[in-house]
Order: C-alpha cells, then structure tokens, then sequence
C-alpha cells in the first residue's frame, strides 16, 4: 500500500481506544477484572445513585426481567463481562468503578508508543481530536486524564459513546457524532481496529482507516478494503484548508 493513501486533509480525527490507541489486552487483563471486582460493592452501596439507578433499570429491560435484584443484576453483568457483550449498561458502571479507580491511582490507562506523539502533534497542528469508544464517557474522560504522560484530555475535543452517539457499526451513529461537532462528514477521519466500525463511517461518508497491530484481536481478520496503518506515525494528517 501506498503512503499515499494514508494522507488526509481534515478537520478532526476520532479514535477509537481498544485495539487502536490502547492494547486490548491491558483492558481485558486489568480492567475488567478490577470492575467485575466491585460490581457487588456498587450495587448494594449506590442503588440510590441516579446513574446506578438508570443503569440497573436498563439491564432489567435488556434481560426482561424486572424484578432483577442486586445479585441477578450483577450476575448478568458478569455474564456479560465473559461474552465481551457491549452492553451500555455494563459499560456505565464500567466507567464508574474505572473513574473511581483511576482517580484513586489504582489505575493507570495504557497507550501505545506511536500514538501520544501524533495526538499531540495534531493538536497542535489545529486538528481536533474525538473519542469514539463502546466504553462509557465517564471511562474515557478517567483513561484519557489517568496516563503514563499526564492529562491528555486537553487535547480532546468530546466524547462519545453507545449512549450519547449510538452503535458503532451504524452510520448513523457517525452522522449523529459529525453533527454534535458540526463538520461535514469528509472532514473527519475514523481510526479503529474493526472493519465493521470503519465499514459504517465509511458509509456515513467518512474518511476510515484500518489501525492492525500484531497481538490485537482483529490482527488476522484485517481491514477489509480499507486503507490500513501500523502505527500512528504512517498517517499524514493536515488540516484541510477552508
């Protein structure tokens, strides 16, 4: 492939984390367990915290079971845990116990070596940054200000995710995120490592490209047939004139 076809004139760049800016496995390994750790612990402690609230509600629709105490509840959540179901439920609480966590300094999020350098050489470039990630705002608010490198949420522009944005394999979630920001579609770029994501932001009339890195779990599938990258650093980026 062409170096050619990783040169983009934008305005914005979305990222999606697992896989893409950050190893799936540190979110696999040491994420997960550390939630499915303190599920119990939230909801018998915090049932009357309205995020809780509404988080529990929603699994007991999603589950159709209205009667669902705390135990079934979390029980669920650990099935889901197991399936690597996003379900926006089990993300919320996800991110709640992980913001917790990485305010507390039990936590601190993973980034790939190619990707701190380019995210901050696009900032300053004037390009803005999106986040795009089935991983609650709460979560990627703690993971983007809890790194090795200090606090890169400056460098964000906003977050999104199942909730405020939709699924990330419908375009239409991607026509909802270039509003909320106010770009035409070909002034965005999506990076991810999944072909079904970038099949929908391609469809939403995005620029995509297909993020493999060795180890990850869409390493062997690939891309599909799209423009696909290594590392950060093998993308040009600029912003697109006006």
């Amino acid at each position: 492939m062409s170096l050619r076809d990783l040169r983009f004139s934008v305005d914005a760049v979305v990222l999606d984390i697992e896989g893409t800016t950050s190893a799936t496995g540190f979110v696999v390994d040491v994420l997960y367990p550390y939630s499915r750790s303190r599920f119990g612990a939230l909801l018998s402690e915090r049932s009357d915290d309205p995020e809780v609230a509404r988080a529990v509600a929603a699994v007991r629709e999603l589950t159709g079971d209205p009667e669902a105490d705390a135990t079934a509840v979390e029980k669920t959540l650990n099935a889901w845990l197991d399936e690597d179901r996003k379900a926006t439920p089990l993300k919320t609480l996800q991110g709640i116990i992980w913001a917790e966590g990485f305010a507390r300094g039990d936590l601190v999020s993973h980034f790939y070596a190619d990707v701190v350098p380019a995210l901050r050489a696009w900032h300053t470039a004037g390009l803005r940054l999106y986040v795009y990630s089935s991983g609650s705002v709460a979560a990627q608010r703690a993971w983007f200000s809890s790194t090795p490198e200090g606090d890169l949420l400056p460098l964000v522009s906003g977050l999104y995710d199942t909730e405020n944005a939709g699924p990330k394999q419908e375009a239409e979630s991607y026509r909802r995120i270039a509003g909320s920001a106010g770009l035409a579609p070909d002034r965005l770029l999506f990076l991810s490592d999944r072909p079904g994501e970038l099949d929908a932001a391609r469809a939403a009339g995005w620029h995509a490209v297909g993020i493999r890195r060795a180890g990850e779990p869409y390493y062997e599938q690939g891309v599909g047939d799209h423009a696909e990258a290594g590392t950060f650093d093998q993308i040009t980026v600029s912003r697109r004139p006006v």
